[in-house]
């Protein structure tokens, strides 16, 4: 399990791979200077609800990954991802689509 660490006052743990596929969306919209609200679904441990945060260009992100290899990058959720993150509700975690083809995977 990774770790997203939001202005020093959140820590949120993500699955490796799926936070390395946020990073990627997240840091692209970032250097664009566009602004957009990040939503997941909290743990039950702390009561299965929903946390929506802000993030603007001045941010202050870490993403923490737990294991030292780059996963492969899957392009069909990069880009699904990117479209839920492009919309009025923001990016919010969907499921990780198969590849379309053998060409659809990238290296990080």
């Amino acid at each position: 399990m990774g770790k997203f660490l939001f202005e020093q006052q959140l820590r949120v743990d993500f699955d490796d791979r799926l936070l390395a596929h946020l990073e990627r969306v997240i840091t692209a919209k970032l250097r664009r200077g566009e602004s957009f609200t990040f939503t997941w679904k909290d743990d039950a441990s702390i009561g299965d609800g929903r946390t929506t945060i802000w993030l603007h260009p001045r941010s202050v992100i870490i993403f923490k990954f737990h294991g030292s290899r780059r996963p492969l990058l899957n392009k069909a959720w990069l880009e699904a991802l990117s479209y839920t993150a492009n919309g009025p509700n923001g990016l919010y975690v969907v499921p990780e689509p198969p590849p379309q083809t053998s060409g659809t995977e990238i290296l990080s």
